[in-house]
């Protein structure tokens, strides 16, 4: 009976070293897959932020063809105004000329007509000239003739051969005169004319120089021009430039605040989490002591269970004990006969042993004795 208590309390210890071997497994595959899990989130993490490195990287190149590109359009507009600007400036080049060449040919036709009227003028003055010349040269003559008149009246018929000679002297000095005064008339137009011809050929000389000091000013004022845009849009290059660059750091940084904040917010959310699973775990622990409270009070219960068992177990055993007593008591009494007989069988079977000398039918004796 003793025994018996004793294995069942031993089974009732194993029982009980299984169900905690089997907690404690269950507990290790929980953590085992809350790790599981936790790597898988980290590795999902990672996953992501590469992909944000990625995503990052692909917008930073294109972020930086799209400012090539608005760089390159920006030079081509540039470009396009510079050209459109050359052009204005060759239209108004050429409208300047043309408007030089409407001058110099109202010039030309001013100075024409200033010839043509100093021309007139001097027509008209060697007219007068000529006219004065002529009134001159008749009263000249008509002093002459009446000269000759008083003469022929009061001259001999002799003397009218000398007089035709003196008149044809007198016409050939006129004539000389008049031709000496129309060559002197015509060196001082040549000369007039040279004179005039000499400082149109000057006023050209100094018009072209103008013209060219205006086309070397005009130059430079263009290079000026040229250099100044391309400073212009050398320093707007730069300008875009250090503008793009400005933009792009700030985007970075705001990138990176904004990956710090997550990272941030990651790292509160795992820490929210892993309070979380702080909590659980305590949660778990807390389930775990109180079903083993609950599985303590049971055993115990079941303890005392046994406990109250086994006292049933005794007091049954006492009083069987109490009744194989009394049956003993019994029995023995009526046994008493039956054993006078047994013995008196024994001792006749004995006899008969020793008659036959068979030992080996001894034992056999004993156990029928003792039955």
């Amino acid at each position: 009976m003793h025994d018996q208590r004793e294995r069942e309390r031993q089974t009732e210890r194993d029982r009980q070293t299984d169900r905690e071997r089997e907690r404690q497994r269950e507990r290790d595959r929980k953590r085992e897959t809350e790790r599981d899990r936790d790597r898988q989130r980290e590795r999902e993490r990672e996953r992501e932020r590469e992909r944000e490195r990625q995503t990052e990287q692909t917008e930073q190149r294109e972020r930086e063809r799209e400012r090539e590109r608005e760089e390159r359009e920006r030079d081509r507009q540039t470009d396009r105004r510079e050209e459109r600007e050359r052009e204005r400036e060759r239209e108004r080049e050429r409208e300047r000329e043309r408007e030089r060449e409407r001058e110099r040919e109202r010039e030309t036709r001013e100075r024409t007509r200033e010839r043509e009227t100093e021309r007139e003028r001097q027509r008209k003055k060697r007219d007068r000239e000529r006219e004065r010349d002529r009134q001159t040269d008749r009263q000249t003559d008509r002093q002459t003739d009446r000269q000759t008149t008083d003469r022929q009246t009061d001259s001999r018929p002799t003397d009218r051969p000398t007089d035709r000679q003196t008149d044809r002297q007198t016409e050939q000095t006129y004539i000389e005169r008049e031709e000496e005064r129309e060559r002197v008339r015509e060196r001082e137009t040549e000369t007039e004319t040279e004179t005039e011809t000499e400082r149109e050929r000057e006023r050209e000389r100094e018009r072209e120089r103008e013209r060219e000091r205006g086309e070397r000013q005009r130059q430079r004022d263009r290079q000026t021009r040229q250099r100044q845009r391309q400073r212009q849009r050398e320093t707007d290059r730069q300008t875009n430039r250090q503008t793009d660059r400005d933009r792009e750091t700030e985007t970075e940084r705001q990138r990176q605040r904004d990956r710090e904040t997550d990272r941030e917010t990651d790292r509160e959310t795992e820490r929210q989490r892993q309070r979380e699973r702080e909590r659980e775990r305590e949660r778990e622990r807390e389930r775990e002591r109180e079903r083993e409270r609950g599985e303590r009070e049971r055993e115990r219960e079941r303890e005392r269970e046994r406990e109250r068992e086994r006292e049933r177990e005794r007091e049954r055993e006492r009083e069987r004990e109490k009744e194989t007593e009394t049956e003993t008591e019994t029995e023995t009494e009526r046994e008493r006969p039956r054993e006078r007989q047994r013995a008196e069988r024994k001792r006749e079977t004995d006899k008969q042993t020793r008659s036959f000398g068979l030992g080996i039918l001894r034992p056999a004796a004993l156990s029928i004795s003792f039955i």
